[in-house]
């Protein structure tokens, strides 16, 4: 049964019976009645040459179809007048594949549709009433977003409370942490001139005490080399007193034995006590040193330990 409002009329002959949609390609069979090309081409698959048409199930030909370009024209025809309709009733929605206005609402999907898409297989199942009483629920939709929009928004403000808490207390402990580096940076450049004025110190004291000690050492070696010179003397004049015959033996027998007699030899320069009073209180120093350093290598590699 034709609609009473031309402009429906005329969107239900420009609908394809398979599909329900705005005729795409349309095709006229013998038998007159019209599909989409791709509709009917579907509807026959598996059939051979002759079919049956799905409206009337009179045998045709599938080689006969022919194009309706005066139809596909009408088609054009019926969807600018469902736009133009839609606009002349000051209604905004407008399907966008069928230029019908969006007069229904798909409970389904959750979305407005028009009367062809309501025809459409896709909607087919779905429930669909009017928009005019889906649009009575808006108000209790609205209410319940905007309860939620209230809770998110204090959840939002809860956060960034938040965030500003935690990037305040992180920029605390970043100053806290800059102060602690300045600290050991000093503290270690302290540690390296207190180091190397030690170093200094300790090697120039062990330096003057080497070149007094060198000193020594070469006195002593001077004088006994003098010391062993003599006596080497006095051995060859003693052995060579002792192969001379009896009578040339007795000859200034006690002017020989007088010299050895009286021979005394000075003994060794020992290092002086105040050396090795110097040596032992460098020594102190050195350990203390190193007493020091041990327990800051004892301090670095313990596994808990604050810097205050």
């Amino acid at each position: 049964m034709a609609a009473e409002n031309p402009v429906e009329s005329l969107q239900e002959e420009a609908t394809c019976p398979v599909c329900l949609e705005y005729f795409t390609e349309p095709v006229t069979l013998e038998c007159g009645h019209n599909f989409c090309r791709v509709c009917i081409t579907q509807c026959w698959e598996g059939s051979d040459t002759a079919a049956s048409c799905p409206q009337c199930r009179e045998t045709v030909q599938q080689r006969n179809l022919r194009p309706n370009r005066q139809l596909a024209n009408v088609v054009e025809i019926a969807k600018r007048l469902s736009l133009q309709a839609a606009k002349g009733t000051g209604g905004d929605g407008v399907c966008e594949r069928h230029q019908e206005t969006l007069k229904l609402f798909c409970e389904e999907d959750q979305t407005p549709i028009c009367v062809v898409c309501d025809r459409s297989r896709a909607h087919r199942a779905h429930t669909v009433v009017p928009i005019e009483e889906a649009a009575q629920d808006i108000s209790v939709c609205q209410e319940k977003i905007q309860a939620h929009l209230r809770t998110l928004r204090e959840e939002r403000e809860k956060l960034l409370g938040f965030k500003e808490a935690v990037e305040k207390r992180s920029q605390e402990h970043l100053k806290q942490t800059e102060t602690k580096r300045q600290k050991i940076v000093s503290e270690f450049q302290r540690l390296r001139q207190f180091l190397e004025e030690q170093e200094r110190l300790l090697l120039a004291q062990l330096d003057k005490l080497e070149e007094e000690i060198v000193k020594i050492q070469n006195e002593n070696v001077s004088k006994l080399s003098e010391q062993i010179s003599h006596l080497s003397e006095r051995i060859s004049e003693m052995e060579g007193k002792c192969q001379k015959p009896a009578s040339e033996f007795l000859q200034d027998v006690r002017s020989t034995l007088s010299r050895c007699e009286k021979g005394k030899f000075q003994q060794a320069v020992e290092i002086s006590p105040e050396l090795e009073v110097r040596l032992s209180g460098l020594s102190q120093k050195s350990i203390a040193v190193m007493e020091t350093l041990r327990k800051f290598k004892g301090l670095r590699t313990s596994p808990t330990h604050s810097c205050n």
